[in-house]
Formats: C-alpha cells, sequence, structure tokens
C-alpha cells in the first residue's frame, strides 16, 4: 500500500536548477526520516540529502552541501530536493527513500530506509 513517487527530473545545463518532489501514500511519513539518494551507471547508490521530520535535522552529503536543500510538508506528505548549480556529476537517477520507524543513527545508508520510489532521472549538461 505504501508507495512514493518521484517528480520533478529532466535534462538541465550546467549551472541550472531543477527542484524534485517525492510525494507518499499509503502511510504518513511526518514523524519518520526521510532522504534521497541516487545513482550513475556504474556506482553504488549514493546518499544525497536526509530530513528526519519537517523540523527536525537535516543531512548533507559534501558534495551537494551548499547546493541543494531537501524540504518536508508534513501537510502534503512530500519530501523535496532542490537543486542549484547542478553539475555534470550530479547526473543519476535519483530515488526518494522513506523509514517505517523513527530510529534512526546513520542517514546516509541506504539500510536505514525501508521504502523507496521509483527513481527520477536528472541529467546536467555541460
Amino acid at each position: 500500500q505504501v508507495q512514493l513517487v518521484e517528480s520533478g527530473g529532466g535534462l538541465v545545463q550546467a549551472g541550472g536548477s531543477l527542484r524534485l518532489s517525492c510525494a507518499a501514500s499509503g502511510r504518513t511519513f511526518g514523524s519518520y526520516p526521510m532522504g534521497w539518494f541516487r545513482q550513475a551507471p556504474g556506482k553504488e547508490r549514493e546518499f544525497v540529502a536526509a530530513k528526519t521530520t519537517s523540523g527536525g535535522a537535516t543531512y548533507y552529503a559534501d558534495s551537494v552541501k551548499g547546493r541543494f536543500i531537501i524540504s518536508r510538508d508534513n501537510a502534503k506528505n512530500t519530501v523535496g530536493l532542490q537543486m542549484n548549480s547542478l553539475k555534470p556529476e550530479d547526473t543519476a537517477v535519483y530515488y526518494c527513500a522513506a523509514r517505517a520507524g523513527s530510529y534512526y543513527r546513520s542517514p546516509a545508508s541506504t539500510d536505514e530506509y525501508t521504502y523507496w520510489g521509483q527513481g527520477t532521472q536528472v541529467t546536467v549538461s555541460s
């Protein structure tokens, strides 16, 4: 019943911006951590950003800190990712993730998350 659906991906020129959104259904995740990961061909899925709750702690990978902003909207049960100053190395499939519980020690670990979206492609051209 739980479903996470990402949207907002696309092709953008280096230096541009995109905003990803993840809509969750089947469960309310306002009290639980949600995050974003990405995976490029030939590479492992890597952590991008996470937020425990709408007003909780925020975590970013060093590679995106200062450029990406994660947000939570409990009323809409969504998590967003504003991506600015995009670089070609940001090209990847971006996945939304959510936990089934509040226990949270390693936001950068894929093992911390129970539910995953189908992914949305982000391509950054030079």
